[in-house]
């Protein structure tokens, strides 16, 4: 058995490569192979959001304060609020982050494969996210 407590593990920014705007990354677990899973919760300030991405074995959000925009390509920007659980499939092309306006927070929960949770991609533009509820 392991016992992470809080405040043992720093909290990081969100790196500029993939992400816009301030983001707080506070470590959850990452535990050894052969698991699978990384966890972090992830606080996006207003306007904050990540770059497009996909997961090779799906991505779990669970919205845990404020109120966000999630969007998978091709589809509409959807509103997610704290008590929603969000799912993405295995190679689904998505981002999500804060609206305008509120800041979000959420626990993201990923499977590695090979090593690898997730496969960045290009930015937000900000015409895109404006575009979120124009």
């Amino acid at each position: 058995m392991e016992i992470r407590r809080i405040g043992t593990q720093p909290s990081g920014p969100g790196p500029a490569a993939y992400f816009t705007g301030p983001v707080r990354i506070d470590p959850l677990f990452n535990p050894p192979e052969p698991a699978r899973i990384a966890t972090a919760l992830v606080t996006f300030e207003p306007g904050a959001r990540t770059a497009w991405h996909t997961h090779p074995l799906g991505q779990t959000l669970i919205v845990t304060a404020g109120c966000g925009w999630a969007q998978r390509e091709g589809g509409p920007v959807e509103e997610i609020r704290a008590g929603d659980v969000v799912w993405f499939p295995p190679g689904e092309k998505h981002w999500h982050g804060a609206t305008a306006t509120t800041a979000m927070s959420h626990i993201a929960l990923q499977e590695k494969l090979n090593g690898s949770a997730v496969e960045w991609l290009e930015h937000v533009t900000d015409a895109q996210y404006a575009g979120s509820r124009a």
